[in-house]
C-alpha cells in the first residue's frame, strides 16, 4: 500500500504541473492573439499574401481653430514655411567650421506617416547647428490667463544626443529673427533633451531681477515620472506646459501630467532671494576651537607597547610541501608555438615563444623557489595614540554672523514675464529625422484641448494600430502597461514568480523534506481530492489576472470617440460652425482649404440612422423643396463617404 500510494502521489504531481504549465502556455499565447471576430462587420483591412493586417491610414485634415490662438501651425502645405525665418547668425564660441546655423529644414511628409499626407517641419542633418523661427500671430503677454504651450515630437531614428526644445522669444526690438542664435533673449525655453543616459524635461523661464534689472534662468524641478521610453519608442509625443496666473505650472506628455509645482517654490535658484545673508566681512577670532575631542595630555604610553613590531610575520612553523619541484618554473614557453613567417627580427625584435602553464606543475603542489608564508604578527600594536576626550575649550562650529541681504527683493507674481512675440528652434543634434509638428500657443485650455484631439490623438491613436497590427510581443505588451502603472511590477513579481516557486518546491522536494505547510495541503489533499481544484486555482488566478490587465483591449476613450461620430447630436461647435460658416472666418486654419468641425477627430460627422430617419420624415411632411432635398442627399453622401472605420479598426485589433 505504501508503494502504491507514493506512485499516486507522484503522478498526481506530474499531473498538476502539467496543468498548471499548459494555463500558463495559453495564457501566454493569448496575450498576442490581436484579432477579435465579434467585431470583423466594422473592420476594413487590406489582407497581402502573407496574412498581414494592415488598417486602413486616415487621411490628413487640417486642425480647426476656434476660440483665443497666439500661434497656431500645422504644416498643411509646404508652403506654410514660408512664414518661418531661417538663421543666418553664428554661434559665438564656436568652430568656424561649426558656428554656422547651416542645418537644413525641410517640410514633408515622414518616412512611415501614420496619417497619409500629414506634414510636418523636419530636422535633416546631423551634427550641425540648427535655427529656425517665426513670428507669433499674436503676442502673448502675461496679463491673467495661463499660457499653455503644446507641440509634437517625433524621433523618427531614434535620439542619441540632441534637444527637440522650444524657446519663446521674448518681446522687444532685439528680436531679429534672421539673427536668431543661442545668446538671443526669450522668455522660457520648453521640450526634450537626452544625451547619452541623461534624459531631460526642461522648463526653464527668465526672471527679472525688479532691483537690478539682471536677467537669471530658473529651472524646474526634474520630472517625478519616467520618460526615457519617450526617446527610443520612435513615436510622435505631445509636449505641454501650462503655466497658472496662480504661478503654479504643468509639463504634460501625451496629456499624462509628469511634473507640476510652484514657480515660487520649486524651481532652481529660488525666484526670491535669502532676506538675510552671511556677512563676507565677518571673521573666525583666532582662538575660536572647533575642536570637539582633543588627544588627552595627561596620558602616556604602556612600557610594553613596541612601535618597531611589524603586522605582518614568516610562519616560523612552516614547511615545505612534499614534491615541491624547485627546479621547474610556473610557466613555460610553449614547445607548440612556431614563429610566424612574416615575422623579422630586424623589424619586431627577437621572437619568443609565448608562456603556458607548465604541465608538470598541475600535479605537484607547487614549483619554482618555495618560501615561507606570512602569517598575522600577535606582537603587532601598531602605532601608539593618546586616549581622545572632551575638549574642554570646545566653542562649536563657528558661523559668520547674519546680516539683512542688501540684494533682496520679494516678487510673489513671478507669473508675470515678459512678453513672447516668436517661437524658435535653436537646436544641436547628432541624429536626423526628427519631426516637429502642431505647434499651439493659447490662453485657453479647452482650444488647446480641441487641437491636439484633431492632431495628436489621431496620429497616436494610427500609429498604435500600425503596431498592433505588426503584432507585439508579450514584453512590448508589459512594457506598456508597466509605463503608465509602474505598481503593476509588483504584481508581476507575485503572480509569476511566487507560483514558479511553488512549483518547483511542490515538484523538487524529497519527501523527508516536505514538511510544514506544504507537507499538510497535501496530506488534506490526499484526505479531500476536491482541495487539488482549489489549490490550482489559487495558482492559476493571479495569472489570468495579470493577462486581462496585459493583454490589447479597447480603449474607453477611443470607444466614447467613436460613439460621437455615430450620432448628430448638435454640440456648441457646431452650432458656432454654422454660424460662421457664411461669414469666412479667417483664423480656422489653412488658406483654400476646407476644414472639418470643431470638436471632431478629423473625420467628417456620419448622423446616426434615426436622426436621417428623422429627417427624412420631416423633409415628407413638409414637402420641402428640390433645392433642399438636394442638399440633404449631398450631405448624406458625404457622409457615407467619410470613412469612420479607422477606429473600429483600432479597437478591433486592440
Amino acid at each position: 500500500m505504501g508503494i502504491s500510494s507514493g506512485l499516486r502521489r507522484q503522478r498526481m504531481k506530474i499531473w498538476t504541473s502539467l496543468l498548471l504549465l499548459l494555463v500558463v502556455g495559453v495564457t501566454v499565447i493569448r496575450s498576442d492573439v490581436e484579432v477579435d471576430d465579434d467585431d470583423d462587420d466594422d473592420v476594413d483591412v487590406e489582407v497581402e499574401d502573407d496574412n498581414e493586417i494592415k488598417p486602413e491610414k486616415p487621411k490628413f485634415k487640417p486642425p480647426k481653430v476656434k476660440g483665443s490662438v497666439n500661434l497656431a501651425e500645422s504644416f498643411n502645405k509646404k508652403s506654410d514655411f514660408n512664414r518661418w525665418v531661417l538663421s543666418q547668425a553664428k554661434k559665438d564660441g564656436a568652430e568656424e567650421d561649426v558656428a554656422k546655423y547651416d542645418g537644413k529644414w525641410s517640410v514633408e511628409e515622414p518616412k512611415s506617416s501614420a496619417v497619409e499626407g500629414d506634414l510636418g517641419l523636419i530636422l535633416k542633418s546631423k551634427a550641425k547647428h540648427h535655427a529656425v523661427s517665426r513670428k507669433l500671430d499674436r503676442p502673448f503677454e502675461f496679463k491673467g490667463k495661463p499660457l499653455l504651450v503644446q507641440y509634437e515630437v517625433r524621433y523618427q531614428s531614434g535620439i542619441d544626443c540632441g534637444g527637440a526644445y522650444v524657446k519663446l522669444l521674448s518681446a522687444g526690438a532685439k528680436t531679429d529673427l534672421k539673427n536668431f542664435h543661442d545668446k538671443t533673449p526669450y522668455t522660457i525655453m520648453f521640450g526634450p533633451d537626452k544625451c547619452g543616459m541623461d534624459h531631460k524635461l526642461h522648463f526653464i523661464f527668465r526672471h527679472k531681477n525688479p532691483k537690478t534689472g539682471e536677467i537669471e534662468e530658473k529651472h524646474a524641478k526634474k520630472p517625478t515620472a519616467s520618460i526615457d521610453s519617450h526617446f527610443s519608442d520612435k513615436k510622435t509625443h505631445l509636449y505641454t506646459l501650462v503655466v497658472n496666473p496662480d504661478n503654479s505650472y504643468e509639463m504634460l506628455i501625451d496629456n499624462t501630467v509628469v511634473s507640476d509645482g510652484s514657480l515660487l517654490k520649486d524651481v532652481s535658484p529660488p525666484v526670491n532671494p535669502p532676506a538675510e545673508i552671511d556677512d563676507p566681512k565677518d571673521k573666525k577670532p583666532e582662538d575660536w576651537d572647533e575642536r570637539e575631542k582633543i588627544p588627552d595630555p595627561d596620558a602616556t604610553k604602556p612600557d610594553d607597547w613596541d612601535e618597531s613590531q611589524p603586522q605582518m610575520i614568516v610562519d616560523p612553523d612552516a614547511v615545505k610541501p612534499d614534491g615541491w619541484l624547485d627546479k621547474e618554473e610556473k610557466l613555460i614557453p610553449d614547445p607548440d608555438a612556431e614563429k610566424p613567417k612574416d615575422w623579422d627580427d630586424d623589424m619586431d625584435g627577437e621572437w619568443e615563444a609565448p608562456l603556458v602553464d607548465n604541465p608538470k606543475c598541475t600535479s605537484a603542489p607547487g614549483c619554482g623557489k618555495w618560501e615561507q608564508p606570512e602569517i598575522k604578527n600577535p606582537k603587532y600594536k601598531g602605532k601608539w595614540h593618546p586616549e581622545m576626550i572632551d575638549n574642554p575649550d570646545y566653542k562649536g562650529v563657528w558661523k559668520p554672523r547674519r546680516i539683512a541681504n542688501p540684494d533682496f527683493f520679494e516678487d510673489l507674481d513671478p507669473y508675470r514675464m515678459t512678453p513672447i512675440d516668436a517661437l524658435g528652434l535653436e537646436l544641436w543634434s547628432m541624429n536626423d529625422d526628427i519631426v516637429f509638428d502642431n505647434f499651439l500657443i493659447t490662453d485657453d485650455r479647452s482650444v488647446a484641448e480641441l487641437w491636439a484631439s484633431e492632431t495628436f490623438e489621431i496620429k497616436s491613436t494610427a500609429e498604435k494600430a500600425e503596431e498592433y497590427a505588426k503584432g507585439r510581443s508579450v514584453i512590448d505588451a508589459i512594457k506598456d502597461a508597466t509605463k503608465d502603472k509602474p505598481w503593476l511590477w509588483a504584481v508581476i513579481l507575485v503572480v509569476v514568480v511566487l507560483p514558479i516557486v511553488l512549483i518547483i518546491a511542490y515538484c523538487c522536494m524529497s519527501g523527508k523534506s516536505e514538511r510544514g505547510l506544504l507537507s499538510s495541503m497535501m496530506t488534506a489533499a490526499e484526505e479531500y481530492p476536491w482541495l487539488w481544484a482549489i489549490y490550482a486555482i489559487l495558482m492559476i488566478l493571479p495569472i489570468l489576472l495579470l493577462c486581462i490587465c496585459l493583454c490589447p483591449q479597447s480603449d474607453s476613450k477611443s470607444d466614447s470617440l467613436e460613439q460621437k461620430k455615430k450620432t448628430d447630436s448638435v454640440s456648441p461647435d457646431d452650432t458656432q460652425n454654422e454660424e460662421g460658416e457664411g461669414e469666412g472666418d479667417g483664423e480656422t486654419g489653412k488658406e483654400g482649404e476646407s476644414q472639418p468641425d470643431a470638436g471632431g477627430d478629423n473625420q467628417t460627422k456620419k448622423p446616426s440612422k434615426s436622426s436621417l430617419n428623422a429627417e427624412e420624415a420631416g423633409l415628407q411632411e413638409s414637402q420641402s423643396t428640390g433645392e433642399e432635398g438636394d442638399e440633404e442627399e449631398e450631405e448624406s453622401k458625404e457622409s457615407e463617404e467619410t470613412p469612420t472605420r479607422y477606429r473600429a479598426t483600432y479597437n478591433t485589433l486592440l
